[in-house]
C-alpha cells in the first residue's frame, strides 16, 4: 500500500542536511524545535517554525569555543540564553554575548592513551572520537558524556556554574554519542556508538541527591531512536537494522517490527510497496500514533530505499510513503506533530511533509 506525502513547507537552508542525518535537531516538550547549525566559527540557532514562516535569520548565534574542533554534540538552553559545547577536553557554557559562563575540564577524547599536550588550551588532537552534552528540559542541569583518567563517564552538571553533581562510570569506548531527553521532563537517555563494537544505551534520572540509572546493554545492541509525549517509553533500532522496537521506559519490549523478505518467490514480479527487507537508521515518531522509518539501498534491490509509515503502538506497517515528484531516499527527521523533514542536498532545501488526506 502507498501513502501519499503532501508538501507542507519548504525553505532553502544551506548546511541543513545535518538536521536530518546528523545531530543538529533539538526539541523541547513545550513544542520548541530548533536547528543548531555550525557556520564557520559560529553556532547558529534557528527556530524551525519561524524558519518555515519566512524568518530566515537565526534566533541566536554563539561563538564556537575551540578553533579546529568540529565534533561533539552541543545543546542550547530551553530559554536560548546560553549554549553548552562538548569539546575534546572540556564542556563549556557560553552566553549569547559570547562570554564564557563556566567550563568543566575533563580528559582528552584523542585516541592515543596518555598522549602529551602542548599546554595550549585550544590545541585539538588527532582523532574523530567525541562526546556530547544536553541541557535538561528544566534548564537546571547539563548532562555530559566525558572522559576522566582514560575512562568514560556520564556526568550531571549544575547548569548555573558547571559544578559536577554526579558521575556514572561507563564501560564504553566511544566513537561518538548523543543525548535524548524524555518528554516526562525527568529522564535522560544516552546512546553511545562504538563502531563495529556495537551500541550502548543508558537511561537515568537525577533526583537531586543521586543518579538513578539502568541500561539495555547486557543482551541488547540497540540505537536510541526517538521519544514522544504520547508514549511513556522509547523507540530503538537494532544496530544493523534487523528490527525496530517500542520499549517501556524500563526497557521491556512492547512491539517489534521485523522487515519482511521478498525472496520467497523469485519468479513473482517485484512489488516495491511490499514489506522492506531491512531498516536504515532514520526512524521516529511522526505523531503519537505513527512512526516513520527509512530503508536503505540494497544492491540487489535498489528500489527498496525509501520511507515507511508504521503504527506507533504495534509497529505494524501501514504503507510506503509516495512523494509527489518521485522517490525520496535517505534519512528522515520526524517532528512529532504529524510531519517530518527531508533534505534535498542538490538544492539545499529543507522540506516538511505530512500524509495527504485520504
Amino acid at each position: 500500500m502507498s501513502i501519499n506525502a503532501e508538501l507542507r513547507d519548504s525553505v532553502r537552508l544551506p548546511g541543513g542536511g545535518v538536521l536530518v542525518n546528523g545531530f543538529a535537531f533539538e526539541s523541547r516538550p513545550d513544542g520548541g524545535r530548533r536547528a543548531l547549525l555550525r557556520n564557520g566559527r559560529e553556532l547558529e540557532v534557528y527556530d524551525l517554525d519561524e524558519l518555515f514562516a519566512g524568518e530566515v535569520a537565526p534566533v541566536g548565534v554563539f561563538p564556537l569555543p575551540w578553533a579546529g574542533w568540529d565534533r561533539g554534540v552541543h545543546s542550547v538552553s530551553p530559554d536560548g540564553a546560553f549554549a553548552v559545547f562538548s569539546g575534546q577536553r572540556a564542556v563549556r557554557a557560553v552566553g549569547r554575548g559570547g562570554e564564557v559562563l563556566w567550563e568543566y575540564r575533563h580528559g582528552c577524547w584523542g585516541p592515543e592513551l596518555g598522549h602529551p599536550h602542548s599546554g595550549d588550551e585550544q590545541q585539538v588532537c588527532r582523532g574523530l572520537e567525541h562526546g556530547s552534552c544536553r541541557v535538561a528540559d528544566d534548564g537546571r542541569t547539563v548532562w555530559a558524556h566525558v572522559v576522566h583518567d582514560e575512562r568514560e563517564y556520564w556526568a550531571v552538571l549544575d547548569a548555573a556554574d558547571g559544578r559536577e553533581l554526579a558521575r556514572l562510570p561507563l564501560e564504553s569506548a566511544a566513537a561518538g554519542s548523543y543525548h535524548v531527553s524524555h518528554p516526562d521532563g525527568i529522564h535522560m537517555g544516552l546512546s553511545i556508538g562504538m563502531g563495529q563494537d556495537g551500541i550502548l544505551l543508558y537511561w537515568a534520572r537525577w533526583d537531586g541527591e543521586k543518579l538513578v540509572h539502568w541500561d539495555l546493554n547486557e543482551t541488547e545492541d540497540r540505537i536510541l531512536a526517538d521519544v514522544h509525549p504520547g508514549h511513556s517509553g522509547f523507540l530503538t533500532i537494532e544496530h544493523y537494522g534487523s528490527d525496530l522496537r517500542l520499549h517501556a521506559l524500563d526497557g521491556d519490549p512492547l512491539a517489534l517490527a521485523e522487515p519482511g523478505s521478498h525472496d520467497e518467490d523469485p519468479d513473482q514480479e517485484h512489488d516495491p510497496d511490499q514489506e522492506p527487507s531491512f531498516w536504515d537508521y532514520g526512524c521516529g515518531f511522526v505523531d503519537a500514533g505513527t512512526v516513520i522509518a527509512a530503508t536503505g539501498d540494497d544492491e540487489e534491490d535498489p528500489d527498496q530505499a525509501g520511507h515507511w509509515l508504521l503504527d506507533a503502538h504495534t509497529l505494524g506497517t501501514r504503507g510506503r510513503v509516495r512523494y509527489p515528484d518521485g522517490p525520496v531516499a535517505g534519512y528522515v527527521r520526524p517532528l512529532g506533530d504529524g510531519t517530518w523533514l527531508t533534505f534535498d542536498s542538490r538544492t539545499d532545501t529543507l522540506n516538511r511533509w505530512g500524509a495527504a488526506p485520504l
